[in-house]
């Protein structure tokens, strides 16, 4: 769900203007960033189940852990808040905290409540990765939504500000093919 979580920050940017784009790209991803050094030292893991899309296990026992997630959202927004102000801060942890509910969606049960699973609690996951097409019709549909959404909301700001549009269309269209070719390439993989 790597295209997905892109959608979300493009719909994201739609409606909240004042949420610089860069930060809310950040911000989708922002639990797989602090998830790479974790599985570089061994602390998570990825187990392949078989090959191509959504065909591993993830032990993210502490980065998509609902508590985990909290809290790494919690300090992302803490980040900007002197930067970008309370409101910005808040929707950017909300952001970070979106990952881990379209993870959930696509998922095995793989997802922990707490860090390190203490307390042997069930672990998450609704599975749509057993299903390939379907989940990735659902990352289809957020790239695409999107990409619509940005570029809808970036052609009011240029006819406000008296410019002719062609930088939000050039810019919703980059989103769109990048969203694309992602989700492309992690399909075919």
């Amino acid at each position: 769900m790597v295209a997905g979580h892109f959608g979300i920050a493009a719909i994201v940017k739609s409606r909240e203007k004042a949420a610089p784009l860069w930060a809310l790209m950040l911000a989708t991803v922002w639990l797989d960033i602090v998830f790479i050094p974790l599985v570089l030292t061994h602390r998570e893991t990825v187990q392949p189940i078989h090959a191509g899309y959504g065909g591993m296990i993830i032990h993210a026992n502490y980065t998509h852990s609902i508590v985990g997630m909290l809290a790494l959202s919690a300090v992302l927004g803490a980040m900007f808040l002197s930067r970008l102000g309370r409101r910005v801060a808040l929707v950017i942890a909300l952001v970070s905290a979106s990952h881990w509910v379209l993870d959930l969606i696509v998922h095995r049960a793989d997802m922990p409540v707490v860090p390190g699973n203490f307390g042997n609690l069930p672990y998450l996951g609704f599975g749509l990765w057993n299903h390939p097409p379907a989940a990735a019709c659902a990352e289809l549909l957020l790239v695409v939504a999107g990409a619509f959404m940005y570029w809808r909301a970036a052609l009011n700001v240029s006819a406000k500000a008296g410019r002719n549009g062609k930088l939000a269309s050039l810019s919703a269209a980059m989103i769109g093919a990048f969203g694309l070719l992602i989700l492309f390439l992690d399909y075919t993989s």
